[in-house]
This record gives structure tokens, C-alpha cells and sequence, in this order.
């Protein structure tokens, strides 16, 4: 019922970026106060007695949900950046995109060995922000206990690219 109510705020846009693909705008769901707070209690559910010490967030709208779900399950924030943005020593990661490559940057001192993650992004599609992101938390030494998404693109086949890392999508599209 969650996930109709929350697929019904979330505005389709056919050929966005590019001739042939369906962009999902969950810019309607986050505007709406009812929908945003169910997406995060939807996202935050299957954690809350999971003893999170971090939320690591993606480049941007990870951002959005990340820090409230750290807020919600009483964890810190980390954020995950386009290189060049954050100020100090940082660790990089390259990754292929559907159409192209692009990297990832986190501080080298955002997590200490053995604390319990949780990485946060608004889409699972293909996978490849969200595996760069568990090889950057690996490195560094975290324990992850899972990825949630709002959205999952179930038939792009991400999940798969995340090996044994458990996954939670709130919104699964099979189409």
C-alpha cells in the first residue's frame, strides 16, 4: 500500500535524458511532506535496530535521503562526492557508466575500521554509483549492512553488480 501511495507521487518523464528512456522525477515525491515522510520511514524501517554508525550518501540526491535517514537512525553522515569537491586527503574510485566512466571521492578519514554503514541513494539502475561506493567504504575498512535505495530499475540488473551486499528498494520498477 507504502509503495502505491509513493509510486502515485512520482512524476514520469519519457525521453529524458535522451530519446527512449523513462526518467523517474521523485522531485514531486520530495515536495510533498506525507510522501517524503513515508519514503524516509520506508527507507529507514529495516534499520532501525541494526546499530548504524554511518550513512554514507551519493552525489546529490543521496544526499537528500541520506542525512535524514542518519538523522532517523540516530548515525552520522558521510558524503560521497564528484572529485574535487571535498577538502581533504581523499580516496577515488573510477566506475563505467552506460554511457561513459565517472569517479567517486571520500574522505580518507570519514570512517574508522569496523563501523557499521549504510549506504544511501534515491535509484538502483545499473549499479555502478553504488558498487564504486561499497569498493570506497570497503577500503576503508566498514562493515556494510546494506544499501537502500527509494527507487530500483529492477530490470537494469544493478543488484547484481552489488554482490552479497543486501539491498532494499522501498520502490521496485520491473519495467
Amino acid at each position: 500500500m507504502t509503495a502505491d501511495l509513493l509510486k502515485a507521487k512520482i512524476r514520469h518523464v519519457p525521453d529524458f535524458p535522451k530519446p527512449g528512456i523513462l526518467f523517474y522525477d521523485i522531485t514531486t515525491l520530495l515536495r510533498d511532506p506525507a510522501g517524503l515522510g513515508l519514503a524516509l520511514d520506508a527507507m529507514a524501517a529495516p534499520y532501525t535496530d541494526a546499530q548504524v554508525d554511518l550513512v554514507v550518501g551519493m552525489e546529490s540526491r543521496g544526499f537528500i535521503f541520506g542525512a535524514a535517514l542518519a538523522d532517523r537512525l540516530k548515525a552520522g553522515f558521510v558524503p560521497v562526492r564528484k572529485p574535487g569537491k571535498l577538502p581533504s586527503r581523499c580516496l577515488s574510485v573510477s566506475y563505467d557508466l552506460e554511457y561513459g566512466s565517472d569517479s567517486l571521492e571520500i574522505h580518507a578519514d570519514a570512517i574508522e575500521a569496523g563501523q557499521r554503514v549504510l549506504i544511501v541513494d534515491d535509484l538502483l539502475a545499473t549499479g555502478g554509483t553504488a558498487r564504486a561506493t561499497i569498493d570506497l567504504v570497503s577500503g576503508l575498512g566498514a562493515e556494510i549492512v546494506a544499501c537502500a535505495f527509494l527507487v530500483e530499475l529492477t530490470f537494469l540488473k544493478g543488484r547484481a553488480r552489488l554482490g552479497t551486499t543486501p539491498v532494499h528498494a522501498v520502490l521496485p520498477y520491473d519495467d
